[in-house]
């Protein structure tokens, strides 16, 4: 399998591992929007949400928390942003759980296309039921 991640779990390709177990490797992500950017990684592969074991997620999601804890500790991080793509916006297609630490000066924004957005009452209309 041709797989970024898969070759880093596996081991041929570098990383800065941070935290590891039988289930998932947590390493800095090469192109950090901020100071501490971390990937979570299953280290079996799953392309996306679809896919995944259920049981994997809360795994995952613990492990952030302990990120978290340690990001508050070592780096002084104000808050914590986590984000999974899932196709549209998935540039790498194995699951994985960006943890980006948040400081109250980096500048990051987050925007959307309002001239493409439809009133809440108009999706919840074509959702609900």
């Amino acid at each position: 399998m041709d797989c970024l991640f898969c070759k880093i779990v596996n081991g041929e390709i570098p990383s800065k591992t941070i935290y590891e177990d039988d289930l998932i490797k947590v390493f800095l992500d090469i192109n950090p929007t901020t100071n501490g950017d971390m990937l979570i990684v299953p280290k079996k592969h799953y392309e996306n949400i679809m896919d995944i074991d259920d049981k994997l997620i809360p795994h995952i999601h613990n492990i952030a928390k302990e990120m978290f804890i340690m990001l508050k500790q070592k780096l002084s991080v104000d808050g914590l942003t986590l984000v999974q793509n899932n196709e549209h916006g998935q540039e790498i297609k194995h699951y994985h759980l960006h943890v980006t630490p948040r400081y109250t000066n980096d500048e990051i924004m987050q925007s959307s296309n309002k001239k493409i957005l439809v009133s809440v009452e108009d999706v919840f209309e074509q959702i609900k039921n």
